[in-house]
């Protein structure tokens, strides 16, 4: 047998191989859709994983399998609400964005907030 009648299975295997490891992409925010619209076209996307309901905490997180985007929708007892938030790693940062819907106090706190996780270690 040649060894060139293996490369079309080879190259099979490795077109495979690529399509099962192409990096998920997930929704950048649009502030000019409605609070309610957004929110569930975020929370619809697969591959998204909900953190465990806190009933202490007035909003929900929502982060992808690889830990690198994550979602914060508030709910009604939030500062800020309506609002979403979203956080990216980029490098050894994360980037922060949102859309404040309602009391820009509010948003603004609860963005300190999110950004003050970021530097949160376990002691």
């Amino acid at each position: 047998m040649s060894r060139w009648a293996v490369l079309p299975a080879l190259l099979t295997l490795g077109a495979c191989a690529d399509a099962a490891e192409a990096p998920v992409a997930y929704r950048a925010l649009d502030c000019a859709q409605p609070f309610e619209t957004q929110a569930a076209a975020l929370v619809a996307q697969p591959h998204l994983v909900p953190a465990p309901k806190d009933p202490a905490e007035p909003y929900r997180f929502y982060s992808s399998n690889d830990g690198r985007t994550s979602y914060l929708i508030t709910e009604a007892a939030a500062p800020g609400h309506p609002a979403i938030m979203m956080q990216q790693a980029s490098g050894s940062d994360v980037v922060t964005t949102g859309c404040p819907y309602g009391d820009k106090a509010g948003y603004d706190q609860l963005h300190a907030y999110l950004d003050g996780l970021k530097h949160w270690r376990r002691k």
